[in-house]
């Protein structure tokens, strides 16, 4: 993640450290790197690997990949453009201890929880679109 030296300084974050990114809706873990090229107040957070929560199945657990979904609401800018509303949330930030954070695992596949049996039958078969 990107951020403000303005930022990092009133939150004890230095290039390098593991931040930890939350608000009302999730938690993830990030690499902090601290630059000019950003506004104060503002962080620029990239999709990091695959979602991986630290406890699969359990809402609210801490990703620990940076996948910035777990923060953004799962809705579009409006009924016509459905475009994404990522660009607007809100987070805080701090400094995650390394001896405390959770191994990243970015070449290992992350569990998955079964969903059970599904009633969704497949689209009917039509035209391609070319």
């Amino acid at each position: 993640m990107l951020l403000n030296p303005v930022d990092a300084g009133e939150r004890g974050i230095a290039s390098g450290d593991v931040v930890r990114l939350w608000n009302a809706r999730g938690a993830c873990l990030a690499g902090a790197v601290v630059t000019d090229e950003v506004r104060p107040g503002v962080v620029v957070l990239a999709t990091g690997a695959w979602f991986d929560p630290e406890e699969p199945g359990v809402p609210g657990s801490l990703e620990r990949h940076g996948n910035p979904n777990v923060l953004t609401a799962d809705v579009g800018t409006s009924r016509l453009a459905q475009g994404s509303t990522s660009g607007t949330t809100l987070v805080e930030a701090e400094r995650v201890d390394p001896a405390r954070a959770p191994e990243p695992r970015p070449f290992v596949p992350p569990e998955t929880v079964d969903p059970g049996p599904t009633s969704a039958q497949p689209p009917p078969r039509g035209p391609l679109l070319i």
